[in-house]
């Protein structure tokens, strides 16, 4: 392989001759052979955002030459516009603080605006009026902040509105409660379903009120908080630019020492994700049960047979989606503990978990955005209900004694419900045995449609 030399404050470095970047990125490339795993695409995007921001607000307070912070701003487009992650080669697994990762953004767009026969340096230009201890934050909250509003929120979205449609064409459709795995009281299945839209609606909501923390920035806090060798105009301006560039209205965190030091914006924004993850597993669970079957199950719903569910046994179908959907819960949930423990470790005026905590929180966003996009496509569209199965099993419930409650007392009812279930005959049959209700009563008071919603009070 050919190489180039470069060179940092320690010395001369052998980098690969058609690499982008410079001698402390190889420097980290080398010593770091850990995992395989790479900084998320989302956090490269948000440094060269960052890199792009600070140009415009050095520019912008007279800190930048207008040439170099204009050619810094045309590297930072080319890298946004394009598909060049591969000269970003570093692993999660660096120091903590995720400075190199910060070089090596520096060291690609110095190498990219230094084509225009300009002296770009990566520290002295790119860097300028910055550090990794405030640029890494910054990423983090802003990668995050733009992931779930540009992506995960939407796709959440999608899934209510076919939750709703659902709901609405199910509400009069009759079917057995549950409860503790167990026949319960009948509801509509259009009232189970609100029940997953509404849980998907409060996690709408957290998340939107968890960002609110998200956009608060560390821009500005430099080293350790101080702001060295940054201005207040140049924090004002760079909050500027981003609103002018990103239509999000960020915020420069009031007080950096705690900006630079502490991640609880991300903890909260991790539960919100957890409390999302959980909420959609339940809903996955509830639907591979009421799926089912097709013979020995439930049976209530059919959802779409999208692929051949065994190598052995033919024409079997599985809820693969269901279990897609319940696999990304159990990584955001184990996520969102990494993400406490890390957050829980900052060291004085710097927490140095930071491309860790950037990781995990990067794909939770992104597995249940796709997660849930693929499950409202392949999944939620095609369910289809089994109203026959559904009223059969209604119909052989013993808890409809439960109406009967009112009238004749719990101990008779659940004298009736014993009596029904030893000897395998209807409720009717052992109520009238019982002689505790005339067939008229049975039939006037034991009905389905009445024991549910509002109607449910007229047993009362």
């Amino acid at each position: 392989m050919e190489t180039r030399t470069e060179r940092d404050s320690m010395g001369p470095i052998e980098v690969p001759k058609a690499a982008w970047w410079g001698a402390q990125t190889e420097r980290s490339r080398q010593n770091f052979k850990i995992g395989g795993e790479k900084m998320p695409p989302e956090l490269l995007q948000a440094l060269v955002l960052v890199k792009k921001m600070a140009a415009i607000a050095n520019q912008r307070t007279g800190k930048l030459e207008a040439e170099k912070a204009l050619a810094i701003q045309e590297a930072a487009d080319l890298l946004l516009q394009g598909e060049n992650w591969q000269e970003f080669p570093l692993v999660v697994w660096q120091t903590g603080s995720g400075t190199q990762s910060n070089m090596n953004t520096n060291e690609v767009l110095a190498y990219l605006a230094s084509q225009k026969d300009l002296a770009v340096h990566p520290n002295d230009d790119v860097n300028m009026s910055q550090s990794s201890n405030d640029v890494f934050p910054t990423a983090i909250h802003l990668a995050g902040t733009l992931a779930i509003e540009k992506k995960l929120l939407p796709a959440l979205h999608e899934m209510i509105g076919i939750l709703e449609e659902l709901e609405e064409v199910n509400q009069d459709v009759i079917k057995i409660g549950r409860t503790h795995l167990q026949d319960a009281t009948p509801v509509t299945f259009g009232q189970e379903i609100s029940g997953w839209r509404a849980a998907l609606e409060h996690n709408e909501n957290m998340l939107i009120n968890s960002l609110a923390e998200l956009r608060q920035l560390a821009i500005g806090g430099t080293a350790v908080g101080t702001g060295l060798n940054a201005s207040k105009a140049y924090e004002e301006a760079f909050i500027d630019a981003l609103k002018e560039e990103t239509g999000i209205h960020f915020l420069s965190e009031a007080n950096k020492f705690h900006a630079l030091a502490n991640r609880d914006a991300v903890v909260f924004v991790s539960g919100a994700l957890k409390s999302l993850a959980a909420n959609a597993m339940k809903m996955a669970n509830d639907i591979r049960w009421l799926a089912s079957g097709p013979r020995s199950g439930l049976g209530e719903i059919t959802i779409p047979a999208n692929e051949p569910g065994s190598s052995i046994m033919p024409g079997k179908v599985n809820p693969t989606q269901c279990e897609a959907l319940a696999m990304v819960a159990v990584q955001v949930m184990g996520n969102d503990t990494a993400i406490g423990i890390a957050a829980s470790q900052g060291n004085f005026e710097l927490n140095v978990y930071l491309p860790l905590i950037a990781f995990d929180l990067l794909q939770s966003i992104r597995l249940l955005t796709d997660a849930l996009q693929s499950f409202s496509e392949n999944c939620l569209k095609g369910l289809r209900v089994n109203q026959e199965r559904m009223a059969e099993l209604v119909e052989q419930s013993l808890m409809l004694v439960t109406s009967l409650n009112s009238h004749i007392g719990y101990d008779k009812g659940a004298e009736i419900a014993k009596k029904a279930y030893n000897e395998g005959t209807t409720l009717k049959a052992a109520a009238l045995t019982l002689g505790y209700v005339t067939e008229e009563e049975y039939d006037a008071w034991v009905r389905p449609e009445k024991m549910i919603g509002e109607r449910a009070n007229d047993y009362l």
